[in-house]
């Protein structure tokens, strides 16, 4: 007997689904699957039943032929799955349509779900399947005497929508009519946040984007800056600060909303902090210059014997001359390395307003620099 997949189950499977199939078409006994998911027996019980008793549902009891025939051999030639008189021609369908198919992946489950699951929410919504129809439709309720089909959905779709328990029906037919689950609306917005934060990420590069390997940093670090010419050592990969992505975003003009200068003011303030960071013991509490709600989690001060005392006294200063407000969102910012949403959010600015206030405090901070003479120009 052979008691293993033949093609890995696709990902979107339900963790249910996918132990009720090692069970009942690879033949793995429910301690054996217990045992390889690190629960009690009765817990895979449970879900094995659970899908069972769902068998009834016709696009269910298809999804999961369809998954038998395609990712698991048969147990015994002789031995053929029982079909149910309710879901005989949607699985019928299913089967014939699978062979020139190909198996239904996660990205493009999500694309369709988000579709579907949207027209579904509308008020007087629901999913229209015909047992001899290779395509369901969703119909919306006009309110008066007719309907109007406000999309059309591949049968694959629509069972592995009922196999997620996004969709139900409560009375099978000849034509079932599904509507849209408490499970559904919740994966629904799942969905939707997941594809705004990736257009977020194509569209402006912003806080939500990955950090790029430490070749690139060290690429841009070792451009030099304006005045000497002079590659500047790479303390830290410089793609993870914030003001590294804001300063490609523009203006309403077409420049830079943040100038080279402003940059280079607030990777030598994080330059400081981090000198400020080293030795033994030296954990600085800085979250005094924070008037907004502390960040939590940092070390009291150790005391003034500990650390580089110059490079601590030179950000003190610096945070000071800066002031409440500017001073938040600069140490949040330069120095946390926080995104403008998380700054925003934690000293209570309204969406947006956080880039306004950093460029002040950049402006504020070159001209603090602009204004050091003798040693204190020194860093590192």
């Amino acid at each position: 007997m052979n008691n293993t997949s033949a093609l890995p189950v696709p990902r979107w499977v339900p963790e249910g689904a996918r132990r009720y199939l090692a069970h009942t078409e690879a033949g793995r006994s429910i301690r054996d699957l217990a045992r390889g998911a690190g629960c009690h027996a009765s817990t895979v019980l449970r879900q094995i039943r659970k899908v069972e008793l769902r068998r009834d549902d016709p696009l269910v009891d298809a999804a999961l032929q369809t998954l038998a025939q395609t990712h698991f051999p048969p147990i015994d030639a002789c031995k053929s799955t029982v079909r149910r008189d309710s879901s005989r021609g949607i699985a019928k369908m299913a089967s014939e349509n699978k062979s020139n198919t190909d198996p239904l992946d996660t990205a493009t489950l999500d694309v369709e779900a988000t579709r579907v699951l949207r027209r579904l929410c509308e008020s007087g919504a629901v999913l229209a399947v015909a047992e001899d129809m290779d395509k369901a439709v969703v119909v919306r309720d006009d309110g008066k005497t007719g309907s109007t089909r406000t999309a059309v959905v591949d049968c694959t779709i629509a069972q592995a929508l009922a196999l997620k328990d996004w969709i139900s029906c409560d009375n099978p037919g000849r034509i079932s009519r599904y509507r849209i689950t408490a499970t559904g609306r919740t994966a629904l917005g799942q969905l939707l946040a997941e594809a705004e934060n990736r257009a977020r990420s194509r569209n402006d590069n912003g806080f939500a984007e990955a950090q790029a390997p430490f070749s690139a940093a060290r690429a841009e670090d070792e451009a030099g800056d304006e005045t000497g010419g002079r590659p500047r050592r790479m303390r830290y990969n410089m793609i993870e600060s914030p003001l590294v992505a804001l300063a490609r975003r523009k203006d309403r003009d077409g420049q830079p909303f943040l100038e080279d200068r402003l940059v280079r003011a607030g990777e030598r303030l994080r330059e400081d902090f981090e000198l400020a960071q080293m030795g033994p013991n030296v954990a600085q509490n800085w979250d005094r210059f924070l008037t907004g709600g502390g960040r939590g989690g940092v070390v009291p001060d150790a005391g003034a014997g500990h650390g580089p005392m110059d490079a601590r006294n030179r950000v003190s200063r610096a945070l000071s001359d800066l002031g409440p407000g500017l001073s938040d969102v600069a140490l949040r910012c330069c120095c946390y390395l926080e995104g403008l949403e998380m700054a925003e959010k934690q000293l209570g600015w309204s969406a947006r307003s956080g880039k306004i206030v950093l460029r002040i405090a950049l402006q504020r901070l070159k001209r603090h620099y602009d204004e050091l003479t003798g040693s204190d120009q020194m860093i590192g």
